[in-house]
């Protein structure tokens, strides 16, 4: 069955070019003109990714994205924010809210197709999985199971987007050992270029803030990169 890409966006005729370019490349779309409208949608089935627009009517994407990600079912979504704006603040203002990528007006459909690629890849990666073939890892109070894709703190179950999911994986599967950005960027992420250092230090803030005090953890070794303690 084709993947689903729900588009967020007010503009009609965005929607239209976007549901064509989609799904030529055989994705299935589904459209929303509202952020109410779609966050009212995943009560049902659904989507394997989003492309949400930070303009919208009744309340901005980055609201729309904040909500989402408070939502149990809608914290691992991969989530495209789509806007204007091109300042770097509101680029990190989308990412520190749990946006996956952010690709800036106008556009190329056929990139943003690829983005869409790029993003559902890598929900699905488990890039420690060759460091460790256990189902599970644990460090500290932290236990990850790769295999139901869930993290709980101290018996407490955690909701990590895609990207932190694997962030912690990664790190947890070389605990103690300091890790460089760039080893960080292409373990994760390989040759997609969109993703940038300060990303990793964007998804580390917000890893150790829903980790709690397991966050502590997350050691930065100044100019070099990142370390999980055990």
């Amino acid at each position: 069955m084709n993947e689903i890409v729900a588009v967020v966006d007010d503009e009609a005729d965005l929607r239209e070019l976007l549901r064509t370019s989609l799904a030529r490349e055989g994705f299935r779309v589904r459209e929303h003109a509202r952020g109410a409208a779609f966050l009212a949608s995943l009560a049902g089935e659904l989507p394997d990714a989003v492309v949400l627009d930070v303009m919208l009517p009744d309340m901005d994407g980055m609201e729309v994205c904040r909500r989402l990600r408070r939502a149990p079912r809608g914290a691992t979504l991969p989530v495209i924010m789509l806007t204007a704006r091109v300042a770097e603040g509101d680029r990190v203002l989308g990412l520190e809210l749990g946006a996956d990528d952010y690709v800036t007006k106008p556009f190329s459909p056929k990139e943003l197709a690829a983005r869409v690629r790029a993003v559902l890849r890598r929900s699905r990666r488990e890039p420690s999985a060759a460091a460790s073939g256990a189902a599970t890892v644990a460090v500290g109070g932290i236990s990850i199971d790769r295999d139901a894709h869930t993290v709980t703190v101290a018996g407490r179950r955690i909701e990590p987007t895609a990207a932190e999911f694997r962030l912690l994986d990664l790190l947890a599967s070389r605990a103690g050992q300091v890790m460089t950005r760039e080893r960080i960027l292409d373990g994760l992420w390989g040759d997609d270029k969109s993703v940038t250092d300060r990303s990793v230090d964007v998804h580390i803030r917000h890893l150790r803030e829903k980790l709690g005090a397991e966050g502590a953890r997350i050691v930065n070794v100044r100019g070099v990169g990142y370390k999980l303690e055990p």
